[in-house]
């Protein structure tokens, strides 16, 4: 997941130095000594017994009473374009509200229409949308 966040970071315009710095403020927040802390939940996606992905899921931060965050979700290529990414959206939401939680956030990188699409179709609205240009 680590490699294909960065590849993300560099895709949408961040620097090397800018995605090592993210990555690393990262897991000093959300994991300790490498370890994912208690409020940090990994999911197998599983179709027909054959493990095809991954979803990653926070639990409500200070601050945020209720909102869980979807910090990664990966659906391996060859699965891609069967609704497996929608079924496991809708499973996290299940799961969220299973465990009290209201509402559920999550960040995607401009460049990535189909998850923006995906998102947009299943009620997730757009917060902000951060704009940057490389001037160098």
């Amino acid at each position: 997941m680590r490699a294909d966040y960065r590849e993300a970071l560099l895709s949408a315009g961040f620097t090397s130095e800018e995605a090592t710095l993210n990555i690393e403020r990262n897991e000093k927040t959300l994991f300790v000594d490498g370890v994912p802390n208690a409020e940090q939940h990994f999911f197998d996606v599983v179709d027909d017994e054959t493990t095809v992905g991954t979803i990653w899921l926070g639990e409500p931060r200070e601050g945020s009473p209720g909102e869980w965050f979807v910090y990664d979700i990966v659906i391996a290529e060859e699965f891609r374009g069967k609704g497996l990414g929608r079924y496991t959206m809708l499973a996290a939401e299940d799961y969220v509200k299973s465990q009290g939680g209201t509402k559920l956030a999550l960040n995607v990188f401009g460049y990535n229409v189909v998850a923006r699409g995906l998102y947009e179709s299943m009620g997730y609205k757009a917060l902000a949308i951060g704009m940057r240009k490389d001037l160098s």
